[in-house]
């Protein structure tokens, strides 16, 4: 017999999270994947607030394997995706969250982010590529609460990531980072 439905890491992590912070809320997992993960709504029964919904993705924490002693102290989290380029243009869900739990740190952090705006930000750093479906994507955060996407770049770029030094806006994700806007304003 198959379960109804199952929760991964992710979603747990997200929905945990989510119900820990915001108490004016409810989540709710729905029984068929379509696109939607968590389902966020008002806990009050006359509210006109339109629910959220949320697409989540996880990763294992890839900061620790290889990477040199310099990256270990300034930075808590690294992780990697392979995205469908068209279950994002197609996403139901009103937010992707990305849930990075840091090995190292025992930390979790979240990058909430509009499917529109992720395949946006994606494509002008990758570039369309023949607008092939598949994405490659590094998300790193550092202990100073910056979050950056690393795929492709170089040593010496990476370096300066992990020093602060670092000012490519486009591959600057720390707005979305932990930004948990939508589930507040539900939450009143």
């Amino acid at each position: 017999m198959r379960p109804l439905f199952t929760v991964h890491a992710g979603e747990f992590l997200a929905g945990d999270y989510i119900g820990r912070k915001f108490r004016n809320v409810d989540v709710w997992v729905p029984a068929k994947d379509r696109g939607i993960d968590l389902l966020v709504t008002n806990k009050e029964k006359k509210s006109r607030k339109k629910p959220v919904s949320l697409q989540v993705k996880f990763s294992r924490d890839y900061l620790i394997t290889g990477r040199p002693a310099e990256f270990q102290k300034p930075l808590r989290a690294r992780g990697w995706w392979t995205l469908n380029r068209p279950k994002i243009i197609e996403s139901p869900a009103d937010y992707w969250v990305f849930v990075l739990a840091g090995f190292a740190g025992r930390k979790t952090d979240f990058v909430i982010i509009k499917p529109t705006e992720l395949l946006k930000r994606l494509e002008t750093i990758h570039g369309r590529k023949g607008r092939t479906a598949r994405i490659q994507s590094y998300l790193l955060v550092t202990k100073k609460n910056k979050c950056w996407e690393t795929r492709g770049l170089k040593k010496a770029d990476q370096r300066a990531i992990a020093q602060g030094t670092y000012k490519d806006p486009e591959r600057n994700f720390s707005k979305y980072l932990n930004n948990w806007q939508p589930i507040k304003k539900l939450n009143g």
